[in-house]
């Protein structure tokens, strides 16, 4: 057994909301109270822990992450520069350092930020001659690529852009070095795929520093080779995160097949949604929008599927026990999405399921829908997430990294984005997480996005942008707790600390319910808790 005393502890059970000490027994809270009454009740059976008036909160859950590209990106050359010769001068240097004939591979730059925009593949020649080179954009829905890369895709002027994809071209036809969305797809088809075994060691290394950030849980949105290693870790005693696993949209026969089912799993590895891109993404302007981005007439972005085909795809998946995660930033792509849920939700309601109810987490409630992202959406929309029991599963670092962009683009419909305050007044449920690595999946720069709506620096002012839309500090915890409990159908053990749930919490350094706004980015976990045992600890206690 474990006593925690004279601490802050954030429960989130609305029951017992604020407590000052817990006890702990076989990865489970036991009990929850104050000092006197959990040392008179508990004391003789454990050592108290004098946590000095640390704040413990229940663990924190990255609803959106994708965890076998993090966990690689961790070696990849960091491209978030804040100009394209720094980006192409880690690029040098990274070859230098490499074998000839050997792929090169970054991401994170974003031509948004740079005054010359988009890179080409001379300026990767320039600089790296002898490898091909190839690096994903911070949204991923784009890539830049050198010479050699394009020449090992077997991309020249004569191919033709891909269904929902381009390729960017010079007026002689001849490929630019950039390739947006499927396009992208004719290069990193032809790069060596990681193994297994290669997955492993990642996840392992980035495991470790997902702790130090409070997570204890992840929604994870990557493909097979992910799955593979995370079963071969779990079956080691080697995983410890909670993870949600979704399922790519084309191995949907294959999961049915299977008899694969959402929730099928156990509390440390359980099958998701099925992953289904509706559009592409606001950097690279392929978000499928209801009107022209700004500046660009002949530009509505990219629809990647309607809802008529959307209705037929999640038939199959509905029929046979499978939720739909489905990604939709645009406008037009929201609406596309919300009009298939309808049709699939009459559809489950007439095979005899029941509504979504958060007291019924188990078989026999509704699936879980989710649409991931929810960036930008139509005043007439809003309120039918709520009405359609589908979950907004969204990521509010995106809103303070892209709004100058969204400005830029959207124009004036940018106040009816990265919606948080009007799809929760709507009683929209909501889980948030990062979409790491295209942001950090550190959760109390999230937690500081939501509440402030500022970056970092505290741009673009005061109040925020589009301060409306801020959440209170509990909504924006809520996301990344008992939000994306829910989401999980794990709202009966997880996202709480409350007694006979999970022993899944982290103590931090500051307070962030009640200290300034501007430092909740700084918070730091001093301790990250998983099923009652210490995975990372820098307080002076036995285990």
């Amino acid at each position: 057994m474990r006593i925690f005393t004279n601490a802050r502890i954030y429960t989130l059970d609305s029951a017992l909301p604020f407590v000052t000490a817990l006890a702990i027994e076989r990865g489970r809270i036991l009990a929850i109270g104050h000092d006197q009454a959990i040392l008179s009740d508990y004391g003789e059976h454990a050592t108290p822990i004098d946590l000095e008036g640390r704040t413990i909160l229940p663990g924190l859950t990255d609803a959106h992450i994708h965890l076998e590209q993090y966990a690689l990106g961790l070696q990849k050359v960091d491209c978030e520069t804040a100009t394209k010769a720094e980006c192409l001068e880690r690029i040098a240097e990274r070859a230098r350092a490499t074998p000839p004939g050997e792929w090169i591979l970054g991401h994170g730059w974003n031509q948004n930020d740079w005054p010359e925009g988009f890179g080409t593949a001379a300026d990767l020649d320039s600089v790296a001659p002898d490898h091909p080179v190839y690096l994903t954009a911070k949204s991923l829905h784009a890539a830049w690529a050198n010479s050699a890369a394009i020449r090992l895709g077997g991309i020249t002027s004569s191919t033709s852009d891909p269904p929902g994809g381009r390729i960017q071209r010079h007026a002689s036809g001849e490929p630019a070095g950039i390739l947006f969305e499927a396009a992208m797809s004719l290069v990193s088809e032809v790069i060596p795929r990681p193994t297994a075994d290669s997955a492993v060691r990642a996840i392992q290394v980035a495991q470790e520093r997902l702790w130090r950030m409070g997570l204890t849980g992840l929604h994870d949105f990557d493909r097979q080779t992910c799955f593979t290693a995370l079963q071969i870790l779990h079956e080691a005693g080697d995983l410890h995160l909670r993870v949600l696993k979704s399922i790519p949209f084309d191995a949907l026969p294959d999961a049915v097949g299977l008899g694969l089912r959402s929730g099928f799993g156990d509390d440390w590895l359980r099958i998701g949604s099925v992953k289904i891109f509706a559009d592409g993404a606001l950097g690279p302007r392929t978000a499928a929008m209801l009107q022209p981005y700004e500046g660009e007439p002949e530009n509505q972005g990219i629809l990647l599927i309607d809802s008529e085909d959307l209705f037929e795809h999640g038939r199959l998946a509905v029929e046979n026990g499978l939720s739909l995660a489905v990604h939709a930033i645009g406008d037009r792509a929201n609406h596309e999405v919300l009009m298939a849920f309808k049709q699939l939700r009459a559809l489950e309601s007439q095979a005899g399921s029941p509504p979504a109810r958060s007291d019924r987490p188990r078989s026999g409630s509704a699936l879980r829908h989710r649409i991931e992202h929810v960036q930008i959406i139509h005043p007439a929309d809003s309120p039918l997430l709520a009405e359609l029991g589908v979950i907004a599963s969204m990521q509010p670092i995106h809103a303070t990294s892209d709004f100058p962009a969204a400005d830029r683009y959207w124009g004036q419909r940018s106040a009816n984005s990265y919606a948080w305050r009007t799809l929760l007044d709507f009683g929209t449920k909501m889980a948030f997480g990062s979409d790491a690595p295209v942001e950090s999946p550190n959760p109390f720069w999230g937690l500081h996005a939501a509440v402030t709506r500022q970056r970092q620096d505290g741009s673009p002012g005061p109040d925020g942008w589009y301060p409306g839309q801020r959440l209170s500090r509990l909504e924006a915890l809520q996301g990344y707790t008992t939000g994306a409990a829910y989401t999980a159908g794990m709202e009966n053990r997880l996202g709480h600390l409350s007694p006979g749930f999970l022993a899944d919490l982290v103590i931090l350094d500051n307070d962030p319910m009640t200290c300034e706004a501007g430092l909740i980015k700084d918070i730091c976990p001093v301790a990250t808790m998983i099923d009652g045992n210490w995975v990372f600890c820098d307080l002076p206690v036995s285990d």
